[in-house]
C-alpha cells in the first residue's frame, strides 16, 4: 500500500505535462550576459589560453548581468538552480515558481559548500588532519545553517574522492589518500549538513562526489581516464562513497572521468547496478556540470541527443546546466526511443526530495533579515579558529615558534597580500572583507 505522501507525488506527475516532467530535471544555471564578443566559455579558455589577462577578464566580467530565464521558470521548465547563494535572489525566484507557473512546484537550489559558506574553515584536505569526526560534523552543521539562511537547500559535497596522486588539482576538497579517513569524514559531513530532519529549514541536502574513483585519474590529470581492477575499486575508492549513501546522503554526483572505458555520467553498472540494486540508495543522482553534453567529446555518443538518452536510462535524475534533457528528452519520448515511465521516475525522486526538504509546506525558507543575523556570528569564527587549530600539523619545531616581534619574516609572492587568497579553494560564498593577508597578519 502507498504511503501519503507516495500518493501526493504520483498525483502531481499524474498532473504533469510532459514538458512540466522534464522541467524538473533542468537545473538552471544563470547565464552570464554582457560586453563579450565571444561567449562565456570561449572567454574563460582565453583567460586560461593567456590570450587575454586575469585583468582584463575582470574587467569584462565587471560588466556581466546575470539572465535567470525567468520565463523558462514561469513556463515549468526549470526545476532547479546552481550557484544562487543569497536569500533575496532564492526568494524571488522561488515565489515566480509557486505563483505563477501552472503547478507551483517549488524550486530546489544547489551551491558549491565545501568547507564553509561564508565563514570558512580549513580544506577538506587541511581539516581532515585533525581526525575529529564530531569536529567534522559541527563545522558541516555550522556550514548548513549559514547557507540555508541564504537560501541554499542542498550542497554538492562531501567530496570523498581518494586521491593518491598529488599531482590532481582537486586533491585540496578531499581527505587524501586514506580509504578509510575519507568515509569517517564525509559521513560526518552527511549528518552536519543534514542534521536530525531535513524539513527543518537549517538542514540542507548531502551531495557525495564525485561516484566513482575521481581522484585516480592517469597522471594526476583533471577528467583523464580511470583504468583499473574491479578489486582495487571495490577495496580502496568505493567504501568511501558507500559510507556517505550509509550517512544518508540525499544525491549522488557521478564523476567527469570514464571507468574503464565507460563515463561515469552513462555508466548504468555504477549508477544502477552498484548505487541503488546493491546500496539501496533512493535519493537523486545530478551530473556534474555540463557532462552529459561531455559525453559527445568522450566518445561514446555521436551527438547531444544519444547523450541524452544514455544519461537518463544509465540513472541521472538531474542534468546540471548542459540543458540536453531540455532539448532532448520530449522528442526521444515521443519517438518511443525512451518510455516516459523512466521520466516518471527521475521526477519522482526529484519531487521526494523537495518534500522531505519541506519545500511545498515552507517553499521561502529564509529571508534576508535572517540571512544576515546568521552569516559570520562570532560563534562561528571560533568553532572555525578550533578547526583551525585541531587541523594544524607541524613537522618539526626547531627553535622556530612561536615567533616573536624581534625577529625578521621574509614573505615572497604576491598571494600573500591577497586577503581573498585566504580563504583556499572553492570557498565561493566567502567575501574578501571577510579576510586579511598574511602580510597584513
Amino acid at each position: 500500500m502507498m504511503d501519503v505522501q507516495t500518493q501526493k507525488i504520483e498525483a502531481l506527475i499524474g498532473e504533469m505535462t510532459l514538458e512540466e516532467k522534464i522541467g524538473q530535471l533542468q537545473q538552471c544555471g544563470p547565464s552570464l550576459v554582457g560586453a563579450f564578443e565571444v561567449s562565456f566559455e570561449e572567454l574563460l579558455d582565453m583567460m586560461f589560453d593567456g590570450r587575454i589577462s586575469q585583468e582584463e577578464f575582470g574587467r569584462l566580467m565587471s560588466t556581466a548581468e546575470k539572465d535567470f530565464h525567468e520565463e523558462d521558470l514561469r513556463a515549468g521548465k526549470i526545476g532547479s538552480y546552481n550557484g544562487v547563494g543569497d536569500a533575496l535572489t532564492a526568494n524571488r525566484l522561488q515565489k515566480i515558481a509557486v505563483e505563477e507557473s501552472r503547478l507551483g512546484i517549488p524550486l530546489l537550489f544547489g551551491y558549491d559548500v565545501i568547507h564553509g559558506f561564508r565563514t570558512v574553515t580549513p580544506i577538506p584536505l587541511a581539516e581532515s588532519c585533525a581526525w575529529d569526526p564530531d569536529l567534522w560534523q559541527k563545522t558541516a552543521r555550522m556550514s548548513a545553517e549559514e547557507a540555508t539562511a541564504a537560501g541554499v537547500h542542498m550542497t554538492f559535497a562531501p567530496m570523498v574522492d581518494v586521491a593518491k596522486d598529488a599531482r590532481w588539482g582537486r586533491v585540496s576538497e578531499g581527505a587524501g589518500e586514506d580509504t578509510l579517513l575519507n568515509g569517517d569524514y564525509g559521513a560526518a559531513k552527511v549528518r552536519g549538513f543534514q542534521g536530525e530532519d531535513l524539513s527543518q529549514t537549517d538542514a540542507m541536502a548531502a551531495c557525495l562526489k564525485h561516484f566513482a574513483a575521481y581522484g585516480a585519474g592517469e597522471a594526476g590529470k583533471d577528467y583523464n581516464r580511470v583504468d583499473m581492477s574491479k578489486q582495487r575499486l571495490w577495496e580502496d575508492y568505493l567504501p568511501a562513497y558507500k559510507a556517505c549513501v550509509d550517512a544518508g546522503a540525499r544525491a549522488v554526483m557521478p564523476a567527469f572521468n570514464d571507468l574503464n572505458g565507460v563515463p561515469c555520467t552513462v555508466n548504468e553498472w555504477l549508477l544502477r547496478d552498484v548505487l541503488r540494486d546493491e546500496w539501496g540508495f533512493e535519493g537523486i543522482t545530478i551530473s556534474d556540470a555540463n557532462a552529459i553534453a561531455e559525453c559527445v567529446n568522450h566518445g561514446v555518443v555521436a551527438d547531444r541527443q544519444a547523450a541524452a538518452k544514455e544519461a537518463l536510462q544509465a540513472g541521472i535524475d538531474m542534468d546540471m546546466t548542459s540543458n540536453v534533457y531540455a532539448e532532448n528528452l520530449a522528442g526521444l519520448i515521443e519517438a518511443g526511443e525512451i518510455a516516459e515511465d523512466l521520466l516518471d521516475q527521475a521526477v519522482y525522486r526529484i519531487l521526494k526530495l523537495k518534500v522531505e526538504l519541506g519545500l511545498f509546506e515552507n517553499p521561502y525558507r529564509t529571508d534576508e533579515e535572517k540571512e544576515k543575523r546568521t552569516l559570520v556570528r562570532p560563534e562561528y569564527r571560533a568553532l572555525a579558529r578550533e578547526a583551525a587549530t585541531k587541523s594544524m600539523v607541524l613537522l618539526k619545531n626547531e627553535a622556530i615558534l612561536p615567533l616573536v616581534p624581534q625577529q625578521k619574516i621574509a614573505v615572497f609572492g604576491e598571494l600573500a597580500n591577497d586577503p581573498g587568497q585566504m580563504t583556499g579553494a572553492w570557498a565561493i560564498g566567502a567575501q574578501e572583507n571577510d579576510c586579511v593577508s598574511l602580510v597584513q597578519a
